[in-house]
């Protein structure tokens, strides 16, 4: 028998080896004491006043209750938000593009065949094929549509929209912003799912947020879930058909966002619409950028008044001044918008005939205020002339030849 075997051994074994060793166990027993009080004293100090009730007491079952319950909340915005996510398909006839032709061995658009090119250019049949994707959300049941301008700015694509359904639908681009990367776009149809816009200016760094989108172009409603992990940001966005593009006072966040969210929702953990998906930092992991709905809902404004999106044009280039900027070029203020060329003739400082211009701004001259409010790294011209609209006078504090003096400015509008 196994037992007995091992019953056997042990006798064998000389006799003090049999003896427990008394200090051993005393060590032990006094480390187990030590790690159990310390262990209760974090626990009570720092962990369960998070889940007190009213009468003070605490159980492990109110800490698991809370880890469902948010769990479970956001498995609820997901099921309520899915069916108002689309994703949209970029579609391009390839016979149009240069450089490409059909031919009986034709294995794509990153394969080219000289041969049948040359014979093949200007073909008139079509050959239309998917090129890309991205995502969008419905924001009114008769298909209104809000994406970002990068996906559908190619006036040379077509767009169709796939809904949650599978259905799909052919896509009208109605307006895109000129100065921010929101588009919108119709399908269509009645009584489709919609989202609520939240309001973006009552976010707070940790807050809780979802992602919905068309990851990687494939990937239909992909969820992933982080936190806001900042607000206010700048940052420089490329694109293969905008270009480069300055955004101001985005949300950051490390819910993923892949090639394929753009223009996806990022909702808040009561479903609501705090910001549009738009960009990821490529040299980052889970960095990633969100408009702020209410730039969002201020193009919607915008679209309903005037049956487009416009937006203020003042007509500069600038960079925001700061302490390190202040020291290194030897400016008088540590704030303020420094206007300034863009290297090459294309690039002014100052746009000829924009309101700047009309307004005498030139280059070297620095912003100080707009209105009353003092132009900062946290509050940027850009962020303030978002409050006003095209033929809006605006009173600005100006610093010109070492001399601070007021102006008088009618903004322009961006095309």
């Amino acid at each position: 028998m196994i037992e007995q075997k091992n019953k056997s051994l042990t006798s064998d074994l000389p006799k003090d080896s049999q003896k427990p060793d008394s200090k051993l166990i005393s060590t032990v027993v006094l480390l187990s004491f030590l790690f159990g009080m310390a262990g209760s004293v974090v626990s009570d100090r720092y962990i369960l006043p998070f889940y007190k009730k009213e009468d003070g007491s605490t159980t492990i079952s109110d800490i698991r209750t809370i880890q469902v319950n948010e769990d479970s909340a956001i498995v609820e915005v997901v099921k309520k938000a899915s069916p108002a996510v689309v994703s949209i398909i970029i579609s391009k006839d390839l016979n149009k593009l240069p450089g490409y032709g059909s031919s009986p061995f034709d294995f794509g658009p990153f394969f080219f065949d000289p041969f049948f090119n040359s014979r093949n250019q200007g073909n008139s049949a079509p050959n239309i094929q998917e090129v890309g994707g991205g995502s969008g959300f419905i924001i009114s049941e008769d298909g209104l549509i809000v994406t970002n301008k990068h996906v559908v700015a190619d006036s040379a694509a077509t767009y169709t929209v796939l809904t949650n359904d599978g259905k799909k639908h052919e896509a009208q681009v109605l307006s895109l912003d000129p100065i921010n990367d929101i588009a919108l776009v119709k399908i269509e149809g009645n009584n489709f799912s919609t989202l609520t816009l939240g309001d973006s200016s009552q976010l707070e760094v940790g807050q809780k947020v979802i992602a919905i989108g068309n990851a990687l172009g494939q990937y239909q409603n992909t969820v992933t879930t982080g936190v806001v992990s900042g607000i206010g940001r700048s940052i420089t966005a490329s694109g293969s058909t905008i270009g480069s593009e300055q955004l101001e006072g985005v949300i950051q966040t490390d819910a993923a966002i892949n090639r394929g969210n753009s223009g996806g929702p990022l909702l808040d953990i009561g479903g609501s619409v705090i910001g549009l998906n738009t960009a990821i930092d490529a040299q980052g992991q889970l960095v990633g950028f969100a408009i702020p709905v209410n730039d969002l809902k201020s193009d919607i404004e915008s679209f309903k008044k005037f049956g487009k999106i416009i937006k203020p044009f003042l007509g500069i280039r600038y960079v925001l001044i700061n302490q390190a900027l202040k020291e290194e070029n030897n400016l008088p203020v540590d704030y303020g918008a420094l206007i300034v060329s863009g290297g090459s003739p294309n690039q002014p400082a100052v746009t000829p005939g924009s309101a700047a211009d009309k307004a005498g701004l030139r280059e070297n001259d620095i912003i100080l205020e707009l209105n009353g409010s003092k132009i900062t790294q946290q509050r940027s011209l850009a962020g303030l002339l978002k409050n006003y609209n095209p033929g809006d006078t605006v009173k600005m504090k100006i610093l010109t030849r070492d001399q601070e003096k007021e102006i008088t400015v009618t903004l322009g509008e961006s095309k």
